[in-house]
């Protein structure tokens, strides 16, 4: 007999794991969080995502689906009733899709080398990153979340920025996002962090600092 419920596979410092529990909790479901240690996968996780082996793997009644953007359509799709994430209009929708696309694709690739460079080579991916971003910030315009009145599916999309991006800067001593150069998307910070969901799940900020500057001073010694 199938496995009844929902169960997240993520790992607690996974910026692309939460956005599950994020669209989990707006919607209101119930589910087992399993806490993965990619070192030493679980026989679970990579029964359920024997392609990729990665998390976040979202399990609904014994079927697995992965890719954290896949998931999270697929449980606005599966829980039709209450808290909307995609939105109901096509075309204001395949706007989501596009702006997700290119967070994913173009600013998480310009923010990473902010993370693992210093000097003159920092500066220069830093102003990178911030024209990626204030590309991005057209899409928040007049708005109070990317959503619109309510966090929707691009929110969740680059949610990570919020907490994450903080942690990056203090990291790595580099300035991104500022009121100065990107007062809407500052702002947005702290709204989609107020909102109750996505507060309830953040991971904690010290480990997540130490995790951080752990990683950061590794990547440097060996370049």
């Amino acid at each position: 007999m199938a496995e009844k419920g929902v169960k997240v596979f993520g790992m607690w410092a996974s910026p692309m794991a939460i956005r599950v529990e994020w669209a989990l909790r707006l919607k209101g479901v119930e589910y087992e969080y399993v806490d993965e240690d990619l070192a030493n996968k679980s026989a679970d996780l990579l029964r359920y995502n024997p392609v990729t082996k990665k998390v976040p793997v979202l399990v609904h009644d014994g079927k697995p689906i992965a890719e954290s953007t896949i998931i999270v359509e697929y449980i606005d799709e599966a829980w039709k009733g209450g808290y909307p994430i995609m939105p109901a209009d096509p075309y204001e929708r395949a706007q989501a899709r596009f702006w997700a696309r290119y967070a994913e694709d173009k600013c998480n690739a310009a923010l990473y080398p902010v993370f693992t460079t210093t000097g003159e080579a920092q500066r220069k991916v830093v102003h990178e990153a911030q024209q990626c971003l204030k590309t991005l910030e057209t899409a928040l315009e007049g708005k109070k979340f990317f959503g619109g009145d309510a966090v929707g599916y691009l929110d969740i999309v680059v949610g990570w920025f919020a907490h994450w991006l903080p942690v990056i800067e203090e990291v790595s001593g580099a300035s991104v996002v500022t009121d100065e150069e990107l007062p809407l998307m500052k702002a947005w910070f702290d709204r989609f962090l107020a909102v109750d969901a996505v507060k309830a799940v953040l991971p904690d900020r010290d480990r997540l600092l130490a995790a951080n500057k752990a990683r950061r001073e590794q990547i440097l010694s060996a370049a």
